[in-house]
């Protein structure tokens, strides 16, 4: 085809037929430039000749069919919300296709739409899909396709899928021929891929399914291998970066055992080892110590801190809320006074009297070890002699937030900790720069955790049951979705909740916390529920890490549908943290779809952390994951952690090794990875981190 005036970084609203108003649509996918439509990767493909007559499937089949919407009916249940019902027919015969509260698809669908349905038959009064994947497509266009291989791309409202697959064909013809290739001939050989326009090109236009995953498969490697490349070259500048030797000598990390009122567990000792002979090297510690909820990281942690402290080092702390910022200050203040220690809090919220006296104690070395929020990160603090950062739930920060931590010292030795269990795929790729720990096992006299849905009928048996714990001295949580009620959401908040839990729990005293109270109201709430001057603590999910009350040994959570399983994990980590038996509850008292319901009953199920967050990523897929743990390093907008590992490992070998023969990627086989590297300066600008 002739070119006319696109390049890459054109804008998609000079492609033929797009525009101003259609660009603004594309945008909503994450779709700017010519460019970055190329790289829009089809969730799926639909092979035409895969698609079965209506009358031939059966229950239980996973199929694929299209016919022509021939009526459209709403309905409203008590419990299932709203239902949009949709008789699909084709020239053999006709089946019911159901979607629970989907309200947008009353204005999407309309009788005499060609439709294209993907999912599981199952059977009511009849076969019907519930809940399938589907797609609206023109006559025109069916009749037009029957017999080759349509993509399935990213849609949003206004966008049909071939307005995309209109743009790709033109930017294809257009500017294929512009693509660079990013890999040497070397890693192309070496692992069977085809060339990178070419897999463009075949990823959006494949002869048959086999091209596609040839042409994915490409795409995947490029995507692992880059990010893998960026951690391998921080790994690198790490191991080569001269640090400080802080030695374990035995001052306060010996009276820390002697003054603890219980063992170590042997999990604890071996990491304990291990970070220690870390920091004992001359270069930077760089290392994720990885355990379950309640596995005894925070001990470890104040080991190495205190053995930075006895080297005359200062040690930080970062937690990603307040509260628990607090809880670890005011958990680990008692036993740092017994030591001589001097501790302090830093935290945005305290007063400018406090925060002037605190700076100034972090500025001369006065405080030793310091507790803080993000607060620790401004310009404005200065440490005397930082040795040691530490991090926690780093999954909450990101790495900009971490690097500006560590460069407030000279190369200090840096600790993460990390409460929610990751698969090694996971861990490989989230943390391919650090040295893993893991603490498997969890302190001895632990009480067992029960766990339980709740339909709504049996209510008021659960808080029976509460009273009778109560009654024993125990304590509760009550977990809610909302701080107040919302008219779009149909969900319990805290405020409705109080009010009907002080009236069935007059005898006892009920406290509220949230993220909108004071830093000051948070602090001395959590201080009544720890002294026990408080039975039921009524919380959003402000509680859910770091909260530490062994007392605890009842939660109740509203709307578990609400929360991914590894929040679910988090919450119920709150209790079973003393010697009693603890039950967690969850109330269920509405219809779900079948997949979130399989949801909660794997985790009523499940206590182990490793296999709940496996589990997490099959349900929601690692790109939710990453976005929350990395900000700051490429995104994998591709690849899948759990189906393609061997991809994964086999990326991040040849990075590790790219960067083992020639770390500065001078030679001249490397002149395409350095090009793209220069593409990718502003993420490597986070390789200072060490």
């Amino acid at each position: 085809m002739k070119r006319t005036y696109l390049e890459l970084k054109s804008p998609v609203q000079y492609i033929k037929g797009i525009g101003p108003r259609r660009s603004s649509y594309f945008k909503k996918i994450n779709i700017e430039t010519v460019n970055d439509l190329l790289f829009l990767i089809p969730r799926r493909y639909v092979d035409y000749s895969e698609i079965h007559r209506i009358r031939d499937i059966k229950i239980n089949d996973e199929a694929t069919v299209m016919g022509t919407i021939k009526a459209i009916d709403v309905q409203r249940t008590r419990h299932r919300g709203q239902i949009v019902k949709v008789l699909l027919a084709d020239e053999s015969d006709t089946i019911a296709v159901k979607w629970f509260n989907r309200p947008d698809l009353k204005k999407r669908l309309k009788i005499g739409d060609s439709l294209l349905v993907s999912g599981k038959v199952t059977f009511f009064y009849g076969r019907q899909f519930i809940n399938p994947i589907y797609e609206i497509i023109t006559k025109q266009e069916a009749n037009r396709t029957q017999g080759s291989i349509i993509p399935i791309y990213p849609m949003t409202e206004k966008l049909g899928l071939w307005d995309i697959k209109r743009a790709v064909k033109i930017c294809v013809d257009e500017c294929l021929d512009d693509i660079c290739e990013t890999l040497p001939v070397s890693l192309l050989e070496k692992n069977n891929l085809m060339a990178l326009p070419q897999a463009i090109r075949n990823i959006h236009f494949p002869n048959n399914l086999q091209e596609a995953f040839a042409a994915r498969r490409r795409l995947v490697y490029d995507e692992f291998f880059f990010f893998e490349l960026i951690l391998a070259k921080r790994r690198s500048m790490v191991k080569n970066a001269k640090g400080i030797s802080l030695n374990d000598q035995g001052v306060l990390t010996r009276r820390l055992i002697d003054a603890l009122s219980f063992e170590l567990t042997k999990g604890q000792v071996d990491v304990i080892k291990s970070i220690t002979d870390d920091m004992a090297k001359p270069r930077p510690m760089n290392r994720l110590l990885q355990g379950d909820v309640g596995a005894g990281k925070t001990i470890v942690a104040l080991y190495a801190m205190l053995v930075s402290v006895e080297n005359g080092y200062q040690s930080a702390l970062m937690a990603p809320t307040e509260i628990l910022a607090e809880q670890h200050f005011i958990g680990l203040s008692g036993i740092l006074k017994k030591l001589e220690i001097e501790a302090v809090l830093l935290t945005s919220s305290i007063k400018a009297d406090e925060r002037k006296q605190t700076l100034g104690k972090i500025s001369s070395g006065n405080a030793q070890i310091i507790f803080g929020t993000h607060a620790l990160i401004e310009e404005e603090i200065k440490f005397a002699k930082l040795g040691l950062v530490v991090v926690d739930e780093q999954h909450r920060f990101g790495v900009m937030q971490r690097a500006a931590l560590v460069n407030k010292g000279i190369n200090p030795d840096f600790l993460v900790l990390s409460a929610t269990p990751i698969p090694r795929t996971l861990a490989l790729t989230l943390y391919g720069d650090l040295d893993i720990s893991i603490l498997k096992d969890k302190p001895p006299r632990r009480g067992e955790v029960v766990t339980k849905i709740i339909k709504g009928n049996k209510k008021a048996d659960i808080y029976t049951f509460v009273k009778k714990e109560l009654t024993k001295g125990r304590q509760a949580f009550v977990i809610c979705p909302l701080i107040e009620k919302s008219e779009k959401l149909d969900l319990k908040s805290v405020e409705e909740v109080y009010q009907e839990v002080i009236l069935i729990f007059r005898d006892y005293s009920v406290g509220v916390i949230h993220g909108r109270l004071k830093s000051s109201e948070r602090r001395d709430i959590m201080n009544d529920f720890r002294t026990g001057q408080l039975d039921i603590l009524i919380a959003t999910t402000v509680v859910e890490v770091g909260v530490d009350i062994p007392n605890a040994s009842i939660m109740l959570i509203e709307h578990p549908e609400r929360f991914g399983l590894a929040q679910l994990h988090q919450l119920r980590g709150r209790i079973g943290r003393g010697t009693e038996r603890s039950h967690c509850f969850l109330f269920l008292d509405r219809y779900v779809a079948p997949e979130t319901y399989e949801r909660i009953a794997y985790f009523e199920k499940n206590n182990d952390g490793f296999a709940l967050a496996q589990k997490d990523i099959t349900l929601r897929g690692p790109g939710e994951i990453l976005g929350k743990k990395q900000h700051g390093l490429p995104d994998l907008k591709i690849g899948d952690l759990e189906d393609d590992k061997d991809l994964l490992f086999l990326a991040r070998d040849d990075a590790f090794s790219a960067i083992a023969d020639d770390a500065e990627m001078k030679s001249p086989e490397f002149f395409t990875i350095r090009k793209q590297l220069r593409k990718l300066s502003a993420k490597e600008k986070l390789l200072s981190i060490g």
